[in-house]
């Protein structure tokens, strides 16, 4: 057998793994998710509320889990893993999708959120600096939009992304368990 010929077989075998495929669009997703948010806290300067913060949990869930199913699935793991690893994955980006959306009616005062805020705490200096300090202090509410894009805002995309990862596990899932 050809190294050509070896490598079709196992690009057959993997495209074949609905379990592989689903692990790994999901582990890119919320990696490509991730780097988008830090990337507008850390470049772009928008900070996160409290939230924004909780909403990331599941990505830092996510890809580390979806790429030990990936692995898994590669290795030919019994079944049951998978489909477990799959379930988890599903479940926490449902549940992310539930918070977005409730932080997205947060930001329209459908409900209220939380009374917390968030802010640089740490290094306000001497006694007689603080009040100049305070004023620089930037407070990030959950009820305040601060970028929005075609009118959703990140929690709105938040529960799109979240949904997306959730049905792609899903499939994997029923996928993985027909086979």
């Amino acid at each position: 057998m050809t190294l050509h010929a070896t490598a079709a077989t196992s690009t057959a075998q993997d495209s074949a793994n609905p379990a592989l495929m689903a692990a790994l669009a999901v582990t890119a997703l919320a990696a490509g998710t991730i780097a988008g948010a830090w990337y507008f806290q850390l470049v772009l300067d928008i900070r996160p509320c409290p939230l924004c913060l909780e909403q990331r949990y599941a990505y830092y869930l996510a890809i580390p889990l979806g790429a030990l199913i990936a692995l898994a699935a590669g290795q030919k793991a019994p079944r049951a893993v998978l489909l477990a690893g799959l379930a988890i994955l599903a479940l926490a980006a449902l549940g992310n999708a539930v918070l977005g959306t409730y932080h997205a009616g947060v930001e329209w005062g459908f409900w209220q959120g939380p009374t917390d805020c968030t802010g640089p705490i740490g290094g306000l200096g001497s006694a007689g600096d603080l009040l100049k300090r305070l004023d620089t202090v930037k407070v990030i509410r959950c009820d305040e939009v601060q970028w929005r894009l075609f009118g959703l805002s990140l929690a709105g995309y938040n529960v799109l992304i979240s949904l997306l990862m959730a049905a792609i596990a899903a499939w994997g899932f029923v996928r993985t368990a027909r086979r």
